[in-house]
């Protein structure tokens, strides 16, 4: 990789727009690629994301490429920022544009609808042999966007890779830091979609602040549980891409899913609920991967069961929420610090 590499942001939406800002603001060549090139048009007029940013001032030396090929063309590090229902298809249009020397990196966080297979696995099958890292944690583009401070974390097998990639990205009110544990880190950004809809039912019936903190304190519970089964390390969990992101996530209104929560909460129906909201909702679908996993490991998780039910309709969050109070009275780890909910 060349000592000043060249970035292709792949998603300008707003997270996509957010990191592509942030990393030309740090002088690294990049340029960002959307479907939608009459919006890329206006970004590339107006300097500005007015669909989802429209309060930002985008860098001078931020590029618009409508061209997927011409995007991606002698780029060193691929950012794929799309949701993950549109993760697999995505790999497959870069697979016969890339170059042998071409990293891949992705902060889309969640799983391949259908299979539960994580991201990393898809980008293992369909591009396999080249540096890949997931860039995660407690980060609303909205605030990374207005220059507050914010912190994430890069993790990749290949560790060379990941501080790279943490250091293009690093700046004074953006802390990058590093890890190894691509799994712990994409589970944590995952799963904190399922347990933020929780927590913004509660909020939405306005059961009070006790009944968050309890959501949020069991829900990860049930995090490091799936992830001892999988293999995650505990302490990622506990860092930036698990607890980080859990915290924000359940208490921010920005979040999409919270704001799902919420609605529920309040008797709105789940169609008319993510019509509001107006974008992707990924733990419409995450939830279901979640509980799949679970059900593999032989593992009980009542709040990820319990919302995945709520969001097929087959309980009521009022019901949902009688269903987890009713529940047995037992000791808090009956097995030790990872013991069953």
């Amino acid at each position: 990789m060349r000592d000043q590499p060249i970035l292709a942001v792949l998603g300008a939406g707003s997270w996509g727009t957010a990191l592509a800002a942030l990393a030309a603001r740090n002088g690294v060549t990049t340029r960002l690629w959307g479907r939608d090139r009459a919006a890329l048009a206006a970004m590339a007029r107006n300097r500005r994301n007015q669909r989802y940013l429209p309060d930002l001032e985008l860098p001078a030396a931020l590029a618009y490429e409508p061209e997927l090929a011409t995007a991606v063309r002698d780029a060193d590090i691929v950012l794929i920022v799309v949701p993950s229902h549109a993760f697999a298809a995505m790999l497959d249009e870069l697979a016969p544009l890339l170059g042998p020397e071409t990293a891949i990196a992705w902060a889309t966080k969640g799983f391949e609808p259908g299979t539960g297979r994580f991201l990393h696995e898809l980008v293992a099958q369909k591009l396999p042999g080249r540096p890949a890292a997931v860039v995660t944690g407690p980060s609303f583009a909205r605030e990374v966007a207005a220059g507050l401070p914010s912190a994430v974390t890069v993790h990749s097998d290949d560790e060379a890779f990941a501080k790279t990639l943490a250091a293009l990205l690093h700046a004074p009110n953006f802390r990058a830091y590093s890890g190894n544990d691509v799994l712990g880190a994409e589970l944590g950004g995952a799963m904190k979609n399922v347990l933020a809809v929780a927590a913004g039912v509660a909020d939405g019936m306005q059961l009070g602040l006790n009944a968050r903190a309890g959501l949020i304190t069991r829900g990860m519970n049930e995090m490091l549980r799936l992830g001892l089964a999988l293999g995650a390390r505990p302490e990622t969990l506990m860092g930036l891409s698990g607890l980080g992101d859990l915290v924000l996530t359940c208490t921010g209104d920005l979040s999409r899913n919270r704001r799902l929560g919420l609605a529920l909460g309040q008797g709105i129906a789940l169609d008319e609920a993510v019509r509001q909201i107006g974008q992707v909702v990924e733990s419409v679908v995450t939830a279901d991967e979640v509980s799949r996993l679970a059900e593999q490991h032989g593992l009980d998780l009542p709040i990820a069961n319990g919302v995945r039910a709520v969001l097929h309709g087959e309980v009521t969050p009022v019901e949902g929420v009688r269903m987890l109070m009713a529940r047995e009275q037992k000791p808090e780890y009956p097995q030790g610090l990872f013991g069953n909910a």
